[in-house]
């Protein structure tokens, strides 16, 4: 075989592994911090140390990233969520100075502010369950709201100024829901409900248990509550008092959001409660709107029920308080809307089919078809759109955590109606 080379390109390589490339990466950057080091002693120093806190960072996030049992245990801030409006309310940011309308899109967090008008009302539920309805003229501050990844909640609301009704859900052992009125902290337990009111121009400030119990704590003093216990106190006063309160009666009829049918002119409608111990009279109020800053009446009786004639056509409110011989009037019972339906004379049932309901979220979405031309309500809310078919479509506002019922009643011109009613739960 001859030994002369062929004509022709050549091509010659060595092998560089990634191992090598990286030694001599490292080499040069050694180097060049030898380097700065002997020229500037003082900023390379700062810089290595400031590299040094970058690396460890970096290192704790992926590790976090990862799982890492270290990280276990840690808080993660989350989101509240308004599920009823009414009136002027407003949110501000924690990351904002201006205030924004109230909307069910808007969520909360850490920080941000609620408040409402003389005639608002919000209605706010924290993941862990917890509710807080937000009064007229009020202001509260979502101090905390966060979970770990054992599913332990953290929720803290401050209530600057007005009244407040909350209630807390089941939620997991570990978990807190505290709320705190001018310097008092109320740790409440699982299943419980409260009323707050923050009066800072009388310098008036109550915490009153409805149901359950909480620890309220106040400069080193705890005092426990119970079932209508109420604790009260003035900023310079050095304890709290503590007082038992009469708990109202219970509403039965009309039930809430109970439609009442009547065939031409109004019918008497009959009022009923729970009767109470040592009670020697009953306040029954029936208003237009929820805040009662007006009433269609206002009167005394000295039974657990009475019968109210002349109620037009619409929606109504009610509320009873007990009264003993004394004069000490007890708390408000719960309100129960109703609604007053016109009904023709001797007819029939109209056709109401509804399909099954699909949930968004809080929202219901509900479908359904009845006699052409009639109309239909939700809850006392009139449906919108009703097709040349008799088919309507209508998404509910927001529900709330927990059982709810969805009243649906169909009507037509001559006074027919039919009412269906369902049981919904929100988890």
């Amino acid at each position: 075989m001859s030994s002369t080379p062929k004509p022709g390109i050549h091509i010659a390589w060595k092998t560089v592994t990634y191992r090598s490339v990286a030694l001599l990466i490292l080499a040069g950057v050694v180097v060049f911090s030898v380097g700065l080091r002997l020229a500037f002693p003082q900023f390379t120093e700062s810089g290595v140390k400031a590299a040094s806190n970058l690396t460890t960072s970096l290192l704790e996030k992926v590790a976090g990233a990862a799982g890492s049992p270290a990280k276990s245990g840690v808080m993660n801030s989350q989101q509240a969520h308004i599920t009823a409006l009414d009136g002027t309310v407003r949110v501000k940011k924690s990351n904002s100075n201006s205030w924004v309308a109230a909307d069910y899109n808007v969520p909360l967090e850490k920080g941000d502010v609620v408040q409402t008008g003389s005639e608002g009302m919000a209605k706010i539920v924290f993941n862990d369950g917890t509710n807080y309805t937000v009064k007229q003229d009020s202001l509260i501050v979502i101090e905390e709201n966060s979970a770990n990844d054992q599913q332990q909640t953290n929720v803290s609301v401050a209530v600057s100024t007005g009244t407040v009704d909350l209630a807390t859900a089941t939620y997991a052992q570990g978990s807190r829901s505290q709320v705190v009125v001018a310097g008092a902290t109320a740790s409440l337990a699982p299943d419980s409900a409260a009323m707050v009111r923050n009066d800072p121009k009388s310098d008036k400030h109550e915490i009153l248990m409805k149901k359950g119990s909480s620890e309220v704590a106040r400069n080193g003093e705890v005092v426990h509550l119970a079932d209508w216990e109420k604790v009260g106190f003035q900023a310079q006063s050095p304890h709290m008092d503590k007082v038992k309160e009469i708990g109202p009666p219970t509403p039965i009829s009309p039930a809430n959001m109970m439609p009442i049918f009547i065939s031409g002119e109004a019918k008497p409608i009959e009022f009923s409660w729970s009767p109470m111990a040592n009670a020697v009279g009953y306040r029954l109020r029936i208003s237009r709107n929820p805040y009662f800053s007006s009433t269609i009446a206002d009167q005394k009786v000295n039974t657990a029920d009475v019968i109210v004639s002349g109620l037009p056509e619409g929606a109504y409110y009610w509320v009873v308080q007990s009264y003993d011989a004394d004069g000490k009037v007890s708390l408000e019972s719960e309100k129960n809307r109703f609604t007053v339906i016109p009904k023709g004379k001797d007819t029939a049932a109209i056709d109401l089919q509804l399909d099954p309901f699909i949930q968004h979220g809080h929202v219901l979405e509900l479908t359904g078809k009845t006699e052409v031309g009639a109309r239909v309500m939700v809850n006392g809310r009139e449906v919108p759109v009703i097709s040349t078919d008799g088919s309507f479509h209508y998404f509910t506002p927001p529900m709330p955590l927990g059982e709810s019922t969805i009243t649906i009643t169909a009507q037509n011109a001559k006074g027919g109606v039919n009412t269906l009613q369902k049981k919904i739960v929100i988890q």
